[in-house]
């Protein structure tokens, strides 16, 4: 039993009427197995990383709830920042998601899913809208209620759901919060600054693929081309090339041309984000750092934010020969001409 639960009265507690939206944004940085969790008087900040190289935001902000209380501790409010912090803590993002979802719903049918799109936002059933299922609560006039509480440190998270008459409670097992460290962007150094339609970037991301590639290059420059994302592979190698025109790039603020590479399977890990998003702010700082943060509709026309951050790729010298091969038998030829 944790000494801490003394007071009655539960670390936080939140009630919302539709667990399917909270599903969807932390469906998005499903790319790890676990999540930091960090409750706070605007909301529940979700982090995921991977290795260092990427990490994922998913932010359930308070407006989201029928009802949010947060009561920190007295002693937990003057605590400095290295101090003892009751509010952050780890979980099983794949339990929770899989909990959230367990009275199952139709992904296919979200309203943010069916957009003007060459690949409908998601592959498989959920590509094309769908059609209304039978059992849905929107057709059968019932009410869902999802409540999430966590008592104090150490304890489990109480999450029920009640649907239908239906109630099913889960606790799931909390875990000691690591030291995350969050890959840093330079917000007054930015080398770009792109806001497009998330749903372009999504079909161009899936048209790389088809090179099976390792690598993603991402160039944007001032002067044409002014976007280009291009990849190789061991099937060859493709480049997408997107104009100027405002009503492909929205916003377009590119001082000097810069190209940097990344994981390509990294940036994929943002694909399910790209498929639901209605824009796409692409930021790079000038050490190459990219941030993509994606604009998602939510039900009631609520606006919420999943931001993602990558490390560019830093080729081994082996790699990086291979990579300036072909540009030196280039030149080679030339200068035996």
């Amino acid at each position: 039993m944790n000494t801490e639960s003394v007071n009655e009265e539960p670390l936080f507690t939140a009630v919302s009427v539709s667990a399917r939206q909270l599903f969807q944004l932390l469906k998005c940085i499903n790319f790890a197995q676990k999540a930091q969790v960090r409750i706070t008087e605007e909301g529940l900040r979700f982090t995921v990383e991977e290795s260092r190289v990427i990490h994922g935001i998913a932010f359930l902000e308070k407006a989201l709830f029928t009802s949010y209380t947060f009561s920190p501790p007295v002693r937990a409010q003057h605590e400095d920042d290295d101090g003892d912090d009751t509010s952050v803590f780890q979980i099983s993002l794949t339990a929770l998601l899989e909990t959230l979802s367990i009275f199952g719903f139709n992904e296919g049918r979200d309203r943010w899913t069916s957009r003007d799109s060459a690949y409908g936002g998601v592959t498989g059933s959920m590509a094309r809208g769908g059609q209304d299922a039978p059992f849905e609560n929107h057709t059968l006039g019932t009410t869902s209620v999802c409540r999430l509480s966590y008592a104090a440190k150490g304890d489990p998270l109480c999450i029920v759901l009640r649907e239908a008459g239906v109630t099913t409670t889960c606790e799931m097992v909390t875990y000691e919060a690591e030291d995350l460290e969050e890959i840093p962007l330079q917000r007054d150094a930015l080398a770009q600054k792109i806001i497009m339609r998330s749903s372009w970037l999504h079909d161009a991301i899936n048209e790389l693929a088809s090179t099976s590639p390792s690598r993603l290059t991402i160039t944007a420059s001032p002067s044409a081309p002014y976007f280009t994302l291009s990849s190789k592979g061991p099937l060859g190698s493709a480049t997408v090339e997107f104009s100027k025109d405002q009503q492909l790039l929205e916003t377009f603020h590119v001082p000097n041309r810069t190209v940097n590479t990344y994981k390509y399977s990294l940036i994929r890990a943002a694909s399910r984000a790209m498929a639901i998003a209605s824009k796409v702010s692409i930021r790079g700082d000038v050490q190459g750092v990219l941030s993509l943060q994606f604009m998602i509709e939510v039900e009631d026309s609520r606006l919420s934010f999943v931001d993602f951050r990558f490390v560019p790729f830093l080729p081994e010298e082996g790699e990086e020969d291979e990579d300036e091969e072909d540009e030196d038998e280039a030149d080679e030829d030339d200068h035996g001409e």
